[in-house]
């Protein structure tokens, strides 16, 4: 059986501050950014193809004359060097590291090596740049997959473990602690800039490194060449309700057109049947009494909980998969619901990147009052999207760092802006609001998921390539349609 992907926090990871509030002064001082002592990055070669070399910032760009740290940079070379345009700075998301990911794109992003030398960063406190080597993991679930808490009983548990983490994790954090925001990183993206020479940026950032690109456009728009942003994670949005709502109601349409291609699809496991009926009887029997998984070992069962955290719904090439896992588990054997390997964690550091940029709700009441008001939008599955940003930040550190505000940048060139209408991670409307807060970008809707771009959408990346390689937006009221099938999750 193919993966039923857990969808715990989509592509789209947020972190919190280590230990301590931010400066004051960091919410005012506005620092010359340098590239260290000015001096050229001298790269080498490190396998597969990159080039590595490292620059050297303050570990607090309110401070830039105190304590320094080294960041870690890669680049894949333009295959024209004589005609390139110049470096193209490209951000995966996550939060999290991003050489190691970088090493393996491979094709997915050949077609910019055609006019850049693609450059990325591991952010500060990650892997090769000066890290932070937390004491103890980030508490996960027991079982790896059940994020969304099935009582007070257990989300206090996790609570108490995450604010241990959190706690350990800033004292070992030394001149780090309380500088892992994306007031920082924005800094650091700008000593990038510099230190590769580059008189505008040029940037590209999917998922989570669309929260740099806001933040970049913000504090340095005029310093902007051409910007790609793909899966916009909104950080313009104060209002955790309005945040919450666009997410929720994206989920919940992903399960009625899970229901909509099984009634048209005799191969579905549940054709023929009302799938949303199936769909809510087998999470009324768990909820009343987790169902037996004879096949997953001895006395192993699956509750109500487990199976709305691990419904990939929003993933079209597992809904075969699923809809036979909901039709054995609705004839009392939920097995085929945990024979799949569960998801990688995210990196410990992801979840105090995001939390310092977000604040979330860490009291139980306050969340099963968000959860209420969510399933009055989306009563089958999207209420589940109230608890993944729980699961990150409840019990971390509380800290006053950069939160989400909206923005009114001055003098901002043309940014070109897409995101997928089926996705629950960061759904289209946080691209259209993004849009409006951006004088002169192209939003560019699309049918299809997260990370458009490297999931290989003709569409979008025709239009992307076009828009990178000449500065030529797409003209107004363009869109893209569905791309063909694929059968990888990106």
């Amino acid at each position: 059986m193919k993966k039923i992907v857990q969808q715990v926090a989509g592509a789209a990871t947020v972190v919190l501050v280590l230990g301590g509030m931010a400066s004051p002064a960091s919410a005012r001082m506005e620092p010359r950014v340098q590239a260290g002592s000015g001096q050229p990055l001298s790269w080498r070669d490190c396998g597969d193809g990159l080039k590595c070399a490292e620059l050297t910032v303050p570990a607090d760009w309110a401070r830039p004359k105190a304590a320094q740290i080294t960041l870690a940079l890669a680049m894949r070379p333009a295959r024209n060097q004589a005609g390139k345009q110049g470096a193209l700075v490209f951000d995966m998301g996550g939060p999290g590291p991003q050489i190691s990911g970088f090493r393996y794109l491979g094709d997915m992003v050949a077609d910019l090596t055609e006019w850049f030398d693609l450059v990325t960063f591991d952010p500060r406190g990650f892997d090769g740049s000066s890290g932070i080597k937390c004491p103890i993991p980030a508490p996960i679930p027991a079982d790896k997959r059940t994020w969304v808490f099935a009582d007070r009983t257990a989300f206090t548990q996790h609570v108490t473990k995450n604010r241990d983490f959190g706690e350990r994790c800033g004292k070992a954090a030394g001149v780090l602690s309380g500088n892992l925001t994306t007031w920082q990183h924005v800094r650091d993206l700008e000593a990038v800039r510099v230190a590769l020479g580059q008189e505008k940026l040029n940037y590209y950032g999917n998922s989570y490194g669309t929260v740099y690109g806001t933040a970049y456009a913000e504090y340095f728009p005029h310093k902007i060449g051409r910007m790609y942003l793909d899966s916009v994670f909104d950080h313009t949005t104060r209002s955790i309700k309005e945040w919450l709502k666009p997410r929720v109601k994206t989920d919940e349409r992903n399960l009625h057109r899970f229901a909509e291609w099984c009634a048209k699809t005799a191969s579905c496991a549940l054709h023929g049947r009302d799938l949303l009926t199936v769909w809510k009887e087998v999470i009324a029997r768990a909820g009343r009494t987790p169902i037996p998984a004879p096949r997953a070992g001895a006395g192993a069962t699956v509750g109500a909980a487990t199976i709305v955290s691990i419904a990939a719904v929003g993933f079209e090439p597992l809904w075969a998969d699923l809809a036979k896992a909901l039709k054995e588990a609705h004839a009392g054997d939920a097995s085929l619901l945990l024979e799949a390997p569960p998801g990688a964690p995210d990196p410990d550091l992801s979840r105090i990147r995001l939390c310092a940029d977000y604040r979330y709700p860490s009291d139980y009441r306050r969340l099963k009052s968000l959860e209420s008001d969510m399933r009055k939008v989306a009563p089958l599955l999207g209420w589940r999207s109230v608890w993944v940003m729980a699961n990150h930040c409840a019990g971390l550190p509380s800290t006053q760092t950069f939160l989400p505000h909206p923005i009114k940048p001055l003098g901002v060139p043309p940014i070109l802006i897409a995101n997928g209408a089926y996705d629950h991670a960061t759904p289209p409307e946080d691209g259209r609001r993004l849009a409006a807060q951006l004088p002169g970008s192209r939003y560019l809707p699309a049918l299809g998921g997260h990370a458009l771009y490297l999931s290989g959408h003709p569409c979008v990346r025709e239009h992307v390539n076009r828009y990178l390689s000449t500065g030529a937006l797409p003209p107004a009221g363009a869109s893209c349609g569905q791309a063909p099938p694929r059968t990888e999750n990106p």
